[in-house]
């Protein structure tokens, strides 16, 4: 084991900035705004989790897990995502009446990465949970809702790509006859390696016919146009539900006003095992991977409740890279004072924090370089001697 520099931080984990807290914390306040206004409420859960039952739950590989064991032997986990906590609670204490409920949430997860590569092993997702409803008018709404948020945010250039799992799932059943033999195809799928993916299904033993069919899966995106190709490409069963699902989905959209931030695309799959129907991504310039992420799950069922759920989970790191440069101003005043007048200058800061300004209170003695340090502020004040300079 090599020895640690004196400010080295572990592999993935990050330092926010001032700057940069200032920027993160304006996002994730408009962004919380606009979900408290659709009638969704915050909750919190501990940081740190059962392994057996939130950290098995999550569906995150177990490589992935930042593990520690308490004073009893039990095994626990930092939170890899929020959607296995929420649903923990949910189904302990919040769906009993059998009501839908809407939660949202903002918290850091953490996922170990192996070789950090640029990825953070600790990041913040802000997102909603829409519990105990299981209609297509939810779906849209979460959608329409993750759509608001973005714009709210800043963010004028982006879509979201929806997809459905029985889609994929079902046609690759009647081709592939078993999930271990697709297992291949959906790795591919997940990691958008879409020439891996031909690659293999050209090498697989099949007919021309069912090669073909796998490889037209690619080529199912656009508007609601793709669902009519897709009802000519799958035979019968889960698939075609799927496409009905969808195609329902798209007027929700539609009656929402949003339609023109969506596209359809049957490629997307989830590495998450708890998906069971519509799943959705959204995608921005400048950024290679999804910003954020949703869709409808059951992962209520593994803490014992009978429910289902649809949520999404925005990446504020991701989205702030996609936003670009924001301009953030320091609206601090500094008021400088030399000791003579250092109670006035303690009056006057007090009186602007009174009118809700921010004011800091600096020593003129302290500072070695003025001008660098007014720079940062958006004005200054001297108390020095018997005069006053603005």
């Amino acid at each position: 084991m090599s020895r640690l520099f004196m400010f080295e931080k572990p592999l993935g984990m990050r330092d926010t900035l001032p700057e940069l807290y200032e920027k993160k914390l304006r996002v994730r306040s408009v962004m919380a705004e606009t979900m408290k206004l659709w009638g969704y409420q915050f909750i919190e859960t501990p940081t740190l989790e059962y392994y057996e039952t939130v950290g098995a739950a999550s569906a995150i590989v177990d490589q992935q897990l930042f593990k520690l064991l308490d004073k009893e032997g039990h095994t626990l986990v930092l939170r890899p995502d929020m959607t296995a906590p929420i649903a923990r609670v949910a189904a302990s204490k919040l769906l009993d009446e059998d009501l839908p409920v809407r939660l949202a949430y903002s918290a850091n997860v953490f996922r170990a990465q192996q070789r950090e590569g640029g990825r953070p092993a600790e990041f913040e997702q802000i997102g909603i949970e829409c519990l105990n409803e299981d209609t297509v008018s939810c779906d849209g709404e979460v959608i329409a809702l993750l759509i608001s948020s973005l714009k709210k945010a800043g963010l004028r250039q982006f879509q979201v790509s929806i997809g459905h799992v029985g889609f994929a799932q079902e046609l690759f059943m009647q081709i592939l006859g078993t999930n271990g033999r697709a297992t291949a195809l959906r790795k591919f799928l997940y990691e958008k390696n879409y020439v891996g993916y031909r690659e293999h299904v050209n090498s697989l033993q099949l007919s021309s016919i069912d090669k073909q069919r796998l490889l037209m899966l690619l080529q199912l995106r656009g508007g609601e146009e793709v669902i009519g190709n897709a009802l000519d490409l799958i035979e019968n069963g889960k698939g075609k539900q799927a496409l009905l699902e969808l195609r329902e989905l798209w007027d929700v959209i539609k009656d929402y006003g949003v339609e023109e931030q969506v596209k359809f695309d049957f490629s997307i799959v989830s590495h998450m095992s708890y998906y069971s129907g519509v799943l959705f991504e959204a995608y921005a310039g400048n950024v290679g991977f999804p910003i954020g992420n949703g869709g409808r799950y059951s992962l209520i069922e593994k803490f014992g409740k009978k429910a289902t759920a649809t949520g999404f989970a925005v990446r504020l790191d991701m989205l702030l890279e996609a936003l670009g440069e924001l301009d953030v101003k320091n609206s601090t005043h500094c008021i400088f004072f030399s000791q003579e007048r250092r109670k006035e200058a303690f009056q006057l800061a007090k009186e602007m924090h009174r009118q809700g300004k921010s004011a800091l209170l600096q020593d003129i003695t302290g500072v070695k370089n003025l001008d660098a340090f007014t720079k940062k502020f958006a004005g200054t004040t001297y108390l020095i001697g018997g005069h006053t300079d603005e």
